[in-house]
C-alpha cells in the first residue's frame, strides 16, 4: 500500500492508498516541532481504526511546502514505514508535465501536484483556485503546461491578520454573511473578508482568462481546492468544478509514473 504525505502551512494530511482505492485519510495541524515519533504515534491509532497496519505500507510518496517539517516526515518514513519517500520536487521525479516559468524551481510542489491532477481530470486550458492559507492560482494552458499563476493571501490569514493589529475588532469566523452591507462590525468583517475575496477571485479569473484564452476558444475550466474552496465556489458563477481530492490524487499520480514498469519493445 502506498502512504501519501502533503505537508502545507496549516495542516500535513496523510492518506494509505490500496492501488486506486484510498484506505483512510487524516490530517493533523502542521508544527514544525513535531517528530517522527509523535507522527507515529498518532498516525497508527488512527490507522488501526480502518484496519491498517504499518506493516502494510510498502512505499510512500510525498510533497511538502514547509521545509522545517520535511526532515521528521522522512524519518517518518524511513524509521516507522521502513521505506524511502518519493519528494515531488527531486531531481529524479518525473511529474509528466512541464513547468514553464522562469524558474521552474520556484514552483511549489502542492500546486504543481494540483496542477497535474487537474490536467488529468479536466479539459485543458485550466485554472486551479487553491484557498487555503493562501490563495493561489495555478494556471494551465491548452497544451497542459503549468505556466505560472498567482499567490495572495488566505482569507483566514487577512482576518487574523485584521483582528492582531486593529485592538477592537474580534476574532470572527469565515462565513457567508445575510447582506452585503453589515449591520454590525462582526457582519462588516465578514463581508470583507467574504465578499471581499470573491470579487478578487472573480477579478483575477477574468483577468487570467483575458491572458490565457483571448478569444474564450477553448474555453478556460475553472477548478476550486483546498479548505475553503467549496465555500467560495458556492458564491460565483466562475468556478466549474470543486475538487477537494486533487492533491491526493495528483500524489497518488506521480507515484504511478515514476514506478510504472518500462514498456518492452
Amino acid at each position: 500500500m502506498l502512504l501519501a504525505i502533503d505537508a502545507g502551512n496549516t495542516n500535513v494530511v496523510f492518506a494509505v492508498f490500496d492501488g486506486d482505492e484510498k484506505r483512510g485519510q487524516w490530517r493533523i495541524s502542521t508544527d514544525s516541532r513535531r517528530t517522527a515519533d509523535e507522527y507515529a504515534v498518532w498516525l497508527f491509532s488512527l490507522m488501526a481504526v480502518k484496519g491498517l497496519k504499518p506493516a502494510d505500507i510498502d512505499a510512500a510518496v510525498m510533497s511538502s511546502v514547509v521545509p522545517a517539517a520535511t526532515y521528521d516526515l522522512v524519518r517518518l518514513c524511513q524509521n516507522h514505514f521502513h521505506c524511502d519517500p518519493m519528494k515531488v520536487g527531486d531531481p529524479g521525479v518525473d511529474l509528466g508535465i512541464r513547468v514553464m516559468i522562469d524558474n521552474p524551481k520556484e514552483a511549489g510542489a502542492d500546486r504543481l501536484v494540483n496542477s497535474l491532477a487537474a490536467v488529468a481530470t479536466y479539459p485543458s486550458p485550466l485554472i486551479v483556485v487553491d484557498i487555503g492559507t493562501g490563495t493561489t492560482f495555478d494556471v494551465v494552458d491548452r497544451d497542459g503546461n503549468f505556466v505560472g499563476g498567482i499567490i495572495a493571501p488566505g482569507p483566514s490569514l487577512a482576518l487574523d491578520a485584521l483582528h492582531r493589529v486593529a485592538a477592537q475588532l474580534p476574532k470572527v469566523e469565515i462565513a457567508r454573511p445575510a447582506t452585503v452591507i453589515g449591520r454590525g462590525t462582526v457582519g462588516a468583517m465578514q463581508s470583507g473578508m467574504f465578499w471581499g475575496y470573491t470579487s478578487m477571485i472573480e477579478g483575477l479569473l477574468t483577468r487570467i482568462k483575458a491572458e490565457l484564452s483571448p478569444t474564450g476558444d477553448p474555453p478556460v475550466t475553472v477548478i476550486a481546492a483546498g479548505g475553503l474552496g467549496k465555500t467560495f465556489a458556492e458564491a460565483t458563477t466562475m468556478i466549474d468544478h470543486v475538487d477537494g481530492e486533487l492533491t491526493m490524487r495528483g500524489l497518488l499520480l506521480v507515484h504511478k509514473r515514476n514506478t510504472a514498469s518500462p514498456k518492452v519493445q
